[in-house]
């Protein structure tokens, strides 16, 4: 990404994942000045391929944003590289500034960094992550589909994600964890499934030939599985917005937090939006590139409901003017007639 950044812009997208760039392929259509700053490290780098997004199935998640900085340039918008590290109310618009030193003035934001997965404290886990150590059945679940399946229990929808990753695979195994294990009523709708329960700590996965082989207990027992499934606390990517005082809230479904907002995006800071996994944390790819037209879809409204308000305003005060300059040469005419 090689783009220079200019001193000022319409909007500046913050973030340039699916929600991103789709949010600034429609406001670069909507022939506004945009410009979309990413730190190139997209959340969902480590899989083969994008999955359940129509017509682009299975493509790899570094040619889809490719092509999409390339869809966004074609219509004039910027994509550059760099992390914001701050921004600031600046007027009627904002000021963010870059890590590196840059700074650039924008009328709106549109904030789209995605989330940071806080994994479990497991050997050999994050070097996993996002291969055969997944977290989402929609986006996983038909690789993984009649094989040996792992659920290791993180939080409050653990159990419920082992009954999903039930749906494409019979061989389930529930590892309780550091967590209570599951209450009555998860214990008999594990086992109406035929899911089994494995209690104690999990201390490490085992790994051959580059691939999950089994997860190790702390009293050395080994459970052979080929996959596991964890649900990771997912922590949105916005700090730098304290200083607009825009924080980060605890989800409802207790799996992290998030960047509260209306369901267009709009946040309750005038003039920014947010758009995909920074506010919806379960958002697929899909989801969260149409969750970022609809915030640059909002965000161009209230720019064309300030700019008319503004010509409004100066049309008022142009007419008024030269009406008193006629309603003067009038009076003075009358004068000069002796009226």
């Amino acid at each position: 990404m090689t783009d220079q950044l200019r001193n000022d812009y319409d909007v500046v997208v913050v973030g340039g994942g699916a929600a991103g760039l789709n949010g600034a392929l429609m406001l670069a259509r909507a022939r506004r000045a945009v410009a979309v700053i990413d730190a190139g490290a997209p959340r969902n780098a480590p899989a083969d391929g994008v999955h359940g997004l129509l017509a682009r199935e299975g493509t790899p998640p570094a040619e889809l944003l490719e092509r999409g900085r390339a869809e966004v340039r074609m219509y004039g918008g910027h994509v550059v590289t760099g992390e914001v590290a701050d921004a600031v109310r600046d007027g009627d618009g904002f000021a963010v500034a870059l890590a590196d030193g840059r700074s650039v003035r924008a009328r709106r934001l549109l904030v789209t960094t995605g989330l940071l997965d806080e994994l479990p404290n497991v050997a050999g886990l994050r070097a996993r992550w996002g291969r055969d150590v997944i977290h989402c059945p929609y986006c996983h679940g038909w690789e993984v589909r009649d094989r040996a399946i792992g659920v290791l229990a993180t939080g409050p929808m653990s159990v419920h994600q082992a009954l999903l990753f039930r749906q494409w695979s019979a061989d389930v195994t529930y590892f309780t964890h550091m967590s209570a294990g599951p209450d009555d009523e998860q214990a008999e709708q594990l086992a109406a499934r035929g899911i089994r329960v494995v209690t104690g700590t999990v201390a490490a996965l085992d790994v051959a030939d580059d691939r999950l082989v089994g997860v190790r207990l702390s009293d050395g027992t080994v459970v052979e599985r080929d996959a596991l499934a964890v649900g990771a606390r997912m922590v949105a990517r916005a700090g730098f917005l304290a200083g607009l005082g825009l924080r980060p809230a605890e989800h409802p479904s207790g799996m992290g937090e998030h960047i509260p907002a209306d369901p267009t995006g709009r946040t309750d800071v005038p003039g920014v939006w947010v758009a995909g996994n920074v506010t919806d944390l379960a958002a697929q790819v899909g989801a969260a590139a149409a969750g970022g037209a609809l915030a640059a879809a909002m965000i161009n409204s209230d720019l064309v409901t300030e700019e008319t308000r503004r010509a409004v305003a100066v049309r008022r005060e142009r007419f008024s003017a030269e009406s008193e300059a006629r309603v003067a040469d009038l009076v003075a005419g009358d004068r000069r007639h002796g009226l």
